[in-house]
């Protein structure tokens, strides 16, 4: 089995922009290639193999489908340390728009109408980051400016969490 990196192991190109449907067939060929039953009878140390092979393609798919876990992966690849816990610089803008959607948040706990609006919000930020990370990724290969926005997304995903979480259950 090859694949130094996750793109390989499935025979794709390494790219932000992803054919979803070609990405999950060709994990489920690879998936079924190493699945441990089809092992079942093999020695132990074949056994043990083709597990750590299951869990690599797994953890590979799960990582490729998410977008921004793709286009984490895809910066982390050309060497850029997003320093996640440490660097919190974002351009100025970005910042007033977490300023405005924290208070968009406050009033989301009470106004399902708010809540609704903010919801629109994240969805549309999300649709810019896909936008701007495949332009970023794939066309101009700036995996630094890439990192920037990828942190941001990964902010931007926080807020979609925590209005999940501050929506009362229908």
């Amino acid at each position: 089995m090859a694949g130094d990196d996750h793109f390989s192991l499935f025979g794709l190109p390494q790219r932000f922009a992803l054919d979803e449907a070609g990405l999950e067939q060709a994990w489920r060929t690879v998936a079924a290639r190493v699945h441990p039953d089809r092992y079942a009878t093999a020695s132990a140390a074949e056994r043990r193999v083709a597990m750590q092979w299951a869990a690599r393609a797994n953890e590979a798919y799960r990582q490729l489908r998410d977008p921004l876990l793709r286009a984490r992966y895809l910066v982390e690849q050309a060497g850029i340390d997003l320093q996640t816990e440490s660097n919190t610089a974002m351009a100025p803008a970005f910042l007033m728009q977490q300023m405005t959607w924290r208070e968009m948040l406050d009033d989301a706990r009470q106004d399902p109408e708010a809540a609704a609006t903010l919801e629109g919000e994240l969805g549309a930020a999300r649709a810019e980051m896909r936008a701007t990370l495949t332009e970023l990724l794939d066309v101009r290969q700036d995996y630094t400016a890439a990192g920037a926005r990828v942190r941001e997304w990964m902010f931007i995903e926080k807020i979609a969490q925590e209005l999940a979480a501050a929506r009362p259950l229908a």
